[in-house]
């Protein structure tokens, strides 16, 4: 086989569509070898383009005790090695290894971030036998044909080493806060509970839990206080408006009665009427944080599905890059062309019409810049296949989002009437839109309320035709979503945009938190109160926010990685000290903590037969089969059980049977919907449907 350009991509799509756009007649051949496909495309000269699957490498520690801390020694190494369920990457490594054999030029085509250039370095460096240093550099931020011709034609001499610098500096801090104080965590917990419990924590991990449980302790020591609302229902002319007095709250219920008294059934008079027009600019292009904060307040879609859905929109060539923190869009994208292209699409006709006509394109930038991405948008064409519906609605929102911000201010008109009743003030408040603007472009996913108000002057007199007195209490701080913690890490400056959602995720995979108002588990406040107390390093976020500076200036080349590696590791060592004097009071604490949680996590609920034991998933020693028994059963006293379904895994639901009231529980099977199912074998809807068979 004659000399070729091996092409390194991140994902086997990836690797599709650069074939396909590179190749002189748009047919490059597909090669499938033990399983790992590859391309063979023909351009000015022979291209072998061979997909990854994320990250083939990672990093393992060098040698000693698997269980034991601290440990400071560690290396790159492939992930098939190092981790039990990634034996079938060996396939994927071997590939790259054969095929850079015969290749005598190199060029790295994964996602241009850290990510994305730490993957292609890794499989240069180890898989082909240290060839970083040969290969040049493709960047592109869609994978449309025209950009990947221009990104192959015109491609960085070397590869993003700064990128790459900052990166591997990130793995290796986060494996050494991670590998160290999960652990340390974890082996306390072993030395009281016996059993080896994995608990984990990390340098981002360990700040976002403690943002957590310091909301909740504000929620749980909050006192509410009591005040009082009035409203009042005015009549002008025949419409009846409701009106508010001009305190939100009221201290006391004497004073509030007495207003209500004083204002009942009386007339007032309006003292002003104020006109305010006011003009609202169009949103700004989404970057990944605003996207999945948009797509949760809109499909209640979590960030980690949100982005794993934007990337599919992205393979597909549909949408930019998603994985970006820039909220601009430059020129050089070609507005014009984008919109073209929309107005073939049925659905976007009419408004990248109106668009179009427009003799300037000038859309809105936000603040934030990201050098390696532009904000996300659609690169208008049109899917090949069916999208499924998530898809759907996560490229629509996208493509009216991009046209919203070249759209004109939209221009409200709010109004504000004070009236004057005996001696006391109330305001009637109104808005109207008098020019859509960019909420013509952007309706689907903005509400556009107004408040018409009938016509009124100063000087009109109306009739109070009602004095509603509302009880109310001060509310504590509400809990974070999912999204309002993305935000708030975004706002703290801890993780990266890439990271952030799976952070969140992880905390709920360990039960650290629950529901999505998140809630701290007993074991979560249990972890984050060790954590602070004997490790306070690892929930610091000024020092994972200084450690995240760090790696920015890497990408700057002001500093150099081993000055970053070698000032943690000296942190470490004295925290880590620290801790392990003080690991047999810290076992105590998380043995405890994992015990209950460990119940919990099997109470179905109260036991109805009996009503003082509490039912609890149990496993049988003898047959090794599970079903749902009274804790009383071990007392002597009540032996109530009930089968279970012996595959699928069964969560505890805070439902009742609406038909014999018995708890349900919800029954997750791989590959099944969730169903909700009571486990009582005389229920009255199953013996209906017996009945009728």
């Amino acid at each position: 086989m004659e000399k070729y350009t091996l092409i390194v991509t991140e994902k086997p799509e990836a690797a599709k569509r650069i074939a396909f756009a590179l190749d002189n007649q748009g047919k490059p051949k597909k090669i499938e070898k033990n399983g790992v496909p590859y391309f063979i495309a023909k351009r000015d000269r022979l291209l072998v383009v061979v997909p990854s699957i994320g990250h083939l490498y990672t990093i393992s520690q060098e040698d000693g005790k698997k269980r034991c801390y601290p440990v400071f020694n560690y290396k790159w190494a492939p992930r098939h090695v190092v981790e039990r369920n990634k034996k079938c990457l060996s396939k994927w490594v071997e590939a790259f290894s054969k095929l850079s054999f015969d290749a005598d030029k190199f060029m790295m085509a994964c996602d241009y971030d850290i990510e994305g250039s730490l993957i292609g370095y890794c499989i240069l460096k180890h898989a082909c036998d240290n060839k970083e240093s040969l290969a040049k550099r493709m960047k592109f931020s869609t994978l449309t044909k025209s950009e990947l011709e221009k990104a192959y034609e015109n491609p960085y001499e070397h590869l993003d080493f700064r990128f790459i610098e900052s990166a591997k500096t990130r793995h290796e801090v986060d494996w050494l806060y991670g590998i160290n104080f999960s652990r340390a965590l974890s082996l306390a917990a072993q030395r009281d509970i016996g059993n080896y419990s994995i608990l984990s924590t990390g340098r981002v991990q360990g700040p976002t839990l403690k943002i957590l449980t310091d909301r909740e302790k504000k929620i749980n020591s909050f006192v509410p206080t009591p005040y009082w609302e009035i409203k009042t229902e005015i009549q002008i002319g025949n419409t009846i408006v409701e009106a508010e007095f001009e305190k939100k709250r009221i201290e006391t219920k004497a004073k509030a009665e007495k207003i209500q008294e004083d204002c009942q059934n009386k007339k007032g008079e309006v003292s002003t009427v104020e006109l305010k027009t006011v003009y609202q600019k169009p949103p700004v292009p989404f970057d990944v944080g605003e996207l999945q904060r948009e797509a949760y307040t809109i499909f209640g879609y979590n960030p980690r599905r949100t982005l794993a859905i934007a990337q599919r929109l992205y393979l597909d060539a549909l949408i930019s890059y998603p994985r970006t923190g820039s909220q601009k869009l430059p020129s050089v994208i070609d507005y014009r062309k984008i919109l073209t292209f929309l107005k073939i699409h049925r659905g976007y006709k009419q408004l990248a019409s109106r668009l179009l006509q427009k003799k300037v394109l000038k859309p809105r930038q936000g603040p934030k810049d990201d050098p390696a991405h532009p904000a996300i948008y659609p690169t208008g064409k049109l899917p090949k296949k069916q999208l499924s519906t998530d898809e759907g609605r996560i490229l629509d929102l996208i493509v009216h989002r991009f046209m919203a911000v070249f759209g004109e201010d939209a221009i409200k008109e709010f109004t504000k009437i004070s009236i004057e009743v005996n001696n006391h003030g109330f305001v009637i408040r109104g808005r109207r839109i008098l020019e859509e603007g960019w909420l013509n472009y952007y309706k689907p996913y903005v509400q556009i309320k107004e408040q018409l108000l009938p016509p009124i002057k100063k000087g009109d007199k109306i009739w109070v035709h009602k004095v509603i007195l509302d009880d109310k209490f001060t509310c504590p701080p509400s809990r974070f979503n999912p999204c309002s913690l993305l935000k708030k890490m975004e706002h703290l400056k801890i993780g990266t945009k890439a990271t952030r959602a799976n952070i969140i995720q992880t905390l709920y995979s360990r039960k650290y938190v629950k529901d999505k108002r998140i809630a701290v588990t007993e074991l979560g406040f249990s972890v984050s109160m060790v954590l602070g107390k004997y490790a306070p390093l690892v929930c610091s976020i000024e020092l994972t926010r200084e450690i995240e500076k760090k790696m920015e200036q890497i990408q700057q080349g002001t500093i150099n990685r081993e000055t970053i590696i070698n000032e943690v590791i000296q942190k470490l060592m004295v925290q880590l000290t620290e801790f392990k004097e003080k690991e047999e009071t810290i076992g105590k604490i998380l043995s405890l903590a994992i015990k209950k949680a460990h119940k919990q996590q099997h109470r179905i609920g109260k036991c109805p037969v009996c009503g003082t034991g509490d039912l609890i998933i149990i496993h049988s020693r003898k047959t090794k089969k599970r079903f749902i028994g009274c804790t009383n059963y071990f007392k002597g006293i009540c032996e109530t059980s009930f089968p279970l379904p012996q595959h699928g895994k069964i969560v505890s639901t805070k439902s009742k049977c609406k038909m014999c009231g018995y708890p349900q529980i919800l029954v997750k099977s791989k590959g099944k919907k969730p169903w909700n199912l009571c486990f009582n074998l005389n229920c009255s809807h199953k013996t209906k449907k017996r009945k009728k068979f």
